[in-house]
C-alpha cells in the first residue's frame, strides 16, 4: 500500500470555490434579511425565514444520510464500501455543522412565534380549532424544542462515535480477537444510530419540521418519502466526491465495480421515491377527503403545479432512463451528471414541501433561494475536503478491506 496515495491535500482551487460560494451565500443571506427579514410584511418574513429552514434541513438531512448509509452497510456485514468510506465518514462530520444551524433556525422560529411558519404557535387559533387542539400535545413549543434538540445531537454524538471507531483501523493490524472485537463494536454503534435514525428521521422529525407547516394535513407516508429524498441526495453526494478524488488521483483501489453499486442506490432509491410519491397521491386523491387534498391542492391545482411535477420528470424519469443501462453506472461523466441532477431535484422538492405550504399562492424561487443554496454549497465543499484532509482515505487495517479491493459485481 505504499505506493497508494492515502492523505488528500486540499486544492486551492478548491478552497477558493468553496470560500467563493460562502462569500456569495452571505451576501444573499444579508440581502435577503434588509429585504425580506425585515420588512413589515409578515408573509415576505415567513417566505425568508422559510428559504432559510428548507435549505438547512435539506442539507443536515442528506449528510446524516451518509451516515446512515454507513451503519445500514455494517450491520449488513457488507464489506465493498470499505476502499471509499472515508468519503461519507467526512460528508457526516457536516451534521453537527449543519444541525446546529437548523437548530438555531427553528429555535428562533418557535421561541419567538412565527405563527406564518408554524400556525400552531398562534394559541388562540388552537383553542378555537379542535384538530390543532387535538395535536397540542406534540406541536407545541416545548416538545418541539427538546425533540429537535435531542434529535440533532444524538445524530451527531452518535455519528462521531461511528468515526472515531473508524479510526482504530488506521493505527495497526487487527489479529483475530481484536478484529473481532473491533467489528462487534461497530456493529453496536451503528445499530444504536439506525435505531435513533428511526425513531427521528423516519417518523416524528419531517412531520415536526415540515410536515406541520400545514397542521391540519397529515399523511402516514411523509417520514418515509422525506428520509427516500434526503438518502438518495446523500448518495448522490457520495458519488460526487467518489469521482472527484478518483479524477484527482485519490483512492486507486475504488473501481468501476464499487461506481457501479453506488450507481444502483442512485437508480434504486430513486425509484422507491417515486413509489412513494405516487402512492402519497394516488390514495389521497383517490380518497378525495378534504383534510388530506388541501395540502395537494396549491400543488397539482395553483400556483406550484409545474415544479410539482417538473420534480417527477428530474428525480424519477432521468434517473430511471438514464441509470437503467449497466455501463450508464460505470461512466463518471454520466453518473456525475446524474448526481448533481438528482440532488437539484430533490432541493427543488424540499423547495415546494416548505415554501409551498408558505407562500400557498405565489412561486418565490430566485436569487435568494440560489444563495442560500450556494453558502450551504460552499460550506459543504469546505468541511467535507477538511474532514477529507484530517486522516487517510483507506482504512487500511479494516479486516474488510481486502473483500472491498477484489469487489467485482
Amino acid at each position: 500500500m505504499a505506493s497508494v496515495k492515502l492523505q488528500f491535500e486540499i486544492p486551492s482551487k478548491l478552497k477558493t470555490w468553496s470560500y467563493s460560494l460562502i462569500g456569495i451565500g452571505l451576501l444573499a443571506l444579508i440581502l435577503g434579511f434588509v429585504k425580506s427579514g425585515m420588512s413589515k410584511d409578515e408573509h415576505e418574513q415567513a417566505v425568508f425565514i422559510g428559504t432559510i429552514m428548507y435549505n438547512t434541513i435539506f442539507w443536515t438531512l442528506i449528510c446524516n444520510a451518509c451516515m446512515f448509509f454507513l451503519c445500514v452497510t455494517t450491520l449488513a456485514m457488507g464489506g465493498w464500501q470499505q476502499t471509499f468510506r472515508r468519503v461519507p465518514e467526512a460528508i457526516s462530520t457536516m451534521v453537527p455543522i449543519f444541525g446546529s444551524i437548523t437548530l438555531v433556525v427553528l429555535l428562533f422560529v418557535v421561541f419567538t412565534g412565527k405563527h406564518e411558519v408554524y400556525h400552531w404557535l398562534d394559541s388562540e387559533a388552537v383553542l378555537k380549532d379542535t384538530i390543532l387542539s387535538g395535536k397540542s400535545g406534540f406541536l407545541n413549543v416545548k416538545f418541539f424544542a427538546i425533540w429537535t434538540t435531542l434529535a440533532i445531537g444524538l445524530w451527531s454524538l452518535l455519528g462521531y462515535r461511528m468515526r472515531l471507531l473508524s479510526n482504530e483501523a488506521d493505527k495497526e493490524a487487527f489479529d483475530n480477537v481484536s478484529g473481532t472485537k473491533f467489528i462487534f463494536q461497530n456493529t453496536v454503534r451503528a445499530s444504536m444510530f439506525l435505531a435513533w435514525f428511526g425513531l427521528t428521521v423516519g417518523s416524528t422529525i419531517p412531520w415536526l419540521w415540515m410536515m406541520s407547516i400545514d397542521p391540519h394535513w397529515y399523511s402516514t407516508m411523509y417520514s418515509w418519502y422525506t428520509f427516500a429524498s434526503s438518502f438518495v441526495s446523500g448518495i448522490s453526494l457520495m458519488a460526487l466526491w467518489v469521482i472527484y478524488l478518483k479524477n484527482k488521483g485519490y483512492l486507486e483501489y475504488t473501481t468501476q465495480e464499487h461506481l457501479h453499486d453506488i450507481g444502483k442506490f442512485m437508480f434504486a432509491f430513486s425509484i422507491f421515491w417515486t413509489y412513494l410519491w405516487f402512492s402519497q397521491y394516488m390514495l389521497i386523491w383517490y380518497a378525495n377527503i378534504p383534510e388530506e387534498t388541501i395540502y395537494f391542492k396549491t400543488r397539482v391545482q395553483g400556483a406550484f403545479k409545474g415544479i410539482f411535477f417538473f420534480n417527477l420528470i428530474i428525480n424519477f424519469l432521468c434517473p430511471l432512463l438514464i441509470l437503467m443501462k449497466r455501463a450508464a453506472k460505470r461512466n463518471y461523466t454520466l453518473v456525475t451528471f446524474m448526481a448533481v441532477l438528482i440532488i437539484f431535484g430533490h432541493w427543488i422538492d424540499f423547495y415546494q414541501m416548505v415554501i409551498g405550504s408558505i407562500s400557498k399562492n405565489h412561486i418565490t424561487l430566485g436569487w435568494l433561494d440560489f444563495g442560500i443554496l450556494s453558502f450551504f454549497i460552499g460550506l459543504m465543499i469546505l468541511g467535507v475536503s477538511s474532514a477529507l484532509a484530517s486522516k487517510p482515505l483507506i482504512p487500511k487495517y479494516h479486516p474488510f478491506l481486502k473483500e472491498s479491493i477484489i469487489h467485482h459485481t
